[in-house]
């Protein structure tokens, strides 16, 4: 089985040392992904909706190139500053995934790497 590591060109990937996406086999993990654009640049300001929208964006994105789609995807982990805002982050989360219904977490976290990071997704995904 080979290993394909697909990287999205993130500050973080180098100094961390991690990629956006690893595909091995029939399975993609996607890293934890935040709301900011390919110049580091915050999207969704401070709106937990707008973040999450992002960031699933972010992730069909890089599922694209792995040959997959959202519709691929069998988990989701997301890890959030603020659980009060769930409906918000589970209102975007909804949009995307209502049919595809993959097995999900959220979780409240201390905090993110930033603080203006208000979610965090993780996304896994099987090639059939």
């Amino acid at each position: 089985m080979g290993r394909i590591n697909y990287s999205s060109g993130a500050k973080w990937e180098d100094i961390v040392g991690y990629s956006r996406a690893v595909k091995i086999g029939n399975t993609i993990e996607v890293t934890g992904t935040v709301a900011v654009d390919e110049n580091n640049n915050l999207v969704g300001g401070n709106s937990a909706y707008e973040q999450t929208r992002f960031i699933i964006q972010k992730i069909e994105s890089v599922l694209q190139k792995a040959g997959v789609s959202l519709k691929d995807v069998i988990r989701t982990r997301m890890f959030v500053t603020d659980i009060s805002q769930w409906e918000e982050f589970g209102k975007a989360h909804g949009e995307f995934f209502k049919d595809i219904r993959p097995c999900t977490s959220m979780i409240e976290v201390k905090g993110l790497i930033a603080p203006e990071y208000l979610i965090e997704i993780e996304a896994t995904a099987i090639v059939n």
